[in-house]
């Protein structure tokens, strides 16, 4: 699980002059790289200023970049798996009008960009080597957080949205590709959560496949796991093979 610190106040800049300059020039707006920077959007326009870079008019971002702003508000698979990998690896700043992805595996994060019809660009935090896709878009955020439930810093609160039964599936493969392992070895599957309450409802939605698995609490998070060939087995068949999506094999896959 990739969890990005947003604390206020902090005065340890987590991005450096040349790494500001160089996501400006790939379009991301003040605001942005101020809230992965740690410090304010003016701040940020007196780094650029400092490394010679011509600044563009405010909010001239917004008509550089596109995307389907409705995506979250028809249910389909992939916009299920997507609101899944969102549960799991997603973000929704306190400030700002956009929400965010964070992987390590760039290729997910291009099919999702993809998906959502967006030329956002895709910025690698070299300091992490995490690659983040900032979708800027007011009613994006919205939908996510009036439709589905989602809040700012969910890490610790995220409930599981309100699924079709027939999603259901797609979104758990979405959240296991984001949080989620499989041991090939030793035959079990481990599913990391921060929410109490999320994993309880994902552990209900394996009781309803006849899934036996095991919560464990840790100091501030939960993991889920399924054990055995014949439940490793029908966790597989039962959500890891429809697949829409088909990126490159990866170790999570069966």
């Amino acid at each position: 699980m990739i969890i990005i610190s947003k604390r206020s106040g902090s005065k340890k800049r987590r991005l450096s002059d040349k790494e500001i300059a160089e996501r400006y020039k790939k379009g991301e707006s003040t605001t942005v790289i101020a809230g992965e920077a740690g410090i304010t959007p003016d701040a940020v326009r007196l780094v650029l200023k400092k490394m010679n870079v011509t600044l563009r008019p405010r909010g001239s971002w917004k008509r550089k970049y596109h995307v389907n702003e409705h995506y979250f508000k028809t249910w389909s698979n992939n916009m299920a798996y997507i609101l899944g990998f969102f549960a799991a690896d997603g973000m929704i700043p306190s400030k700002g009008q956009q929400i965010s992805f964070a992987q390590k595996d760039m290729s997910i994060l291009n099919l999702i960009k993809q998906e959502l019809d967006s030329n956002h660009p895709i910025i690698l935090n070299e300091t992490t080597n995490v690659y983040i896709l900032n979708l800027n878009s007011r009613v994006l955020k919205e939908d996510l957080m009036h439709i589905h439930g989602f809040t700012p810093r969910k890490s610790m609160s995220v409930q599981m949205p309100d699924i079709p039964g027939r999603y259901k599936s797609h979104f758990i493969r979405g959240y296991f590709d984001g949080d989620g392992c499989v041991y090939k070895d030793k035959l079990f599957i481990n599913i990391v959560c921060g929410s109490k309450d999320f994993v309880h409802s994902l552990s209900e939605v394996l009781d309803e496949q006849t899934i036996k698995n095991q919560i464990k609490v840790f100091n501030n998070y939960f993991r889920l796991y399924i054990s055995g060939p014949k439940d490793v087995q029908n966790f597989s068949v039962g959500f890891m093979k429809i697949k829409n999506f088909t990126w490159k094999e990866s170790t999570k896959r069966f």
